[in-house]
């Protein structure tokens, strides 16, 4: 930990110091005496010799100010430290389907996305779906009709899991289809970069492919050919499952509508790149279908913290406060000068 200044030029400003204990100091107390002599033989009283105090007060508050306004702080240097981990893509379907309500989440019935998002953060933080992955970088890819990269391969996990939150099922026709091949091609541009030496795309959808200019075999391929596995879960139900609509009156219904999901698709893109495909009917086996995947193998990575000061202006701008209210009571009682 070491010493710097902020602003190093405000500490000239303590050159006016001496200035300051000049003028402070100046005025002299004046008393008549018819002679000299008896005031020059008496000892010299304790508040005499203690004049100068208020005026050494004030520059030595002077000083501290010159400090304060330099800001005084410490802070560590940058550092690599090396973690245990891998780099691990989600790769999440947010098209309409998701929004079909076949998954529990204690008495109440939830879409397939909300019940994603709980098991997710488990799988994360620790819980039902895992140990936690606190060395693991993270990142996350969302895909309907268009994939986006929602969140940067990451160590701080709070902030992937807040913009998680902020997911939500594509509504819109023009939004709601489901591009798997684009969503998985982006998911794989991401981890090319990264520096963990096991890569893993997580691939979560309910649907078919039926959108996008990529094949999510080609995507597959792609993945195999940078040594990145791929696990592919399909969530929920093949088949008629309910959804939410919205009726004349404006209020929302449930209407059983068909769903279809590409198991095979999903297998062949599991089976090519080396990983495993799951079927999660419900959250409980999503949950589980998480705990399988939390125990990939692991390999070192490097973290770079930067560095962070500590400010301490504060504790020298409080002093020269308390040494100009001592300055000013000491003048203006025991220390009071005659006029």
């Amino acid at each position: 930990m070491t010493w710097e200044f902020r602003d190093p030029l405000f500490l000239l400003v303590g050159l006016l110091a001496p200035l300051v204990y000049l003028l402070a100091s100046r005025i002299p107390a004046r008393i008549t005496y018819a002679s000299l002599a008896l005031p020059d033989r008496a000892p010299t009283a304790l508040r005499v010799r203690l004049a100068p105090l208020p005026a050494g007060l004030l520059a030595l508050a002077t000083l501290a100010l010159a400090v304060a306004l330099a800001g005084p702080r410490t802070g560590d240097e940058t550092t690599e430290v090396e973690r245990e981990g891998i780099a691990i893509l989600m790769a999440l379907d947010r098209s309409g389907s998701m929004d079909a309500r076949d998954f529990v989440a204690g008495d109440y019935s939830v879409s397939r996305l909300q019940a994603l998002k709980g098991v997710f953060r488990e799988f994360v933080l620790g819980g039902e779906a895992g140990q936690g992955r606190p060395d693991d970088l993270i990142g996350l890819v969302v895909f309907g009709t268009y994939a986006d990269g929602a969140c940067p391969l990451t160590l701080d996990h709070g902030n992937l899991l807040n913009i998680l939150d902020q997911i939500e099922v594509a509504h819109e026709r023009s939004e709601a289809a489901t591009a798997i091949g684009e969503g998985l091609g982006l998911a794989v541009e991401r981890l090319l970069d990264a520096e963990a030496q096991s890569k893993v795309v997580i691939l979560l959808t309910d649907g078919v492919n039926n959108a996008g200019e990529l094949d999510p075999l080609q995507a597959a391929a792609l993945a195999a050919e940078h040594g990145i596995k791929v696990y592919t879960i399909g969530a929920g139900t093949n088949g008629y499952a309910p959804i939410p609509v919205t009726g004349p009156d404006g209020r929302q219904y449930l209407r059983r509508a068909l769903v279809e999901m590409d198991e095979k698709t999903l297998q062949e893109i599991a089976q090519r790149t080396g990983g495993a495909y799951f079927h999660a009917r419900d959250a409980e086996g999503l949950a589980a279908t998480y705990r399988a995947i939390d125990d990939l193998e692991r390999t070192k990575i490097t973290e770079v913290r930067y560095l962070r000061y500590r400010e301490h202006y504060a504790g020298f701008a409080l002093t020269a406060l308390i040494l100009i209210a001592l300055a000013g009571l000491a003048s203006g009682t025991l220390l009071r000068r005659l006029p």
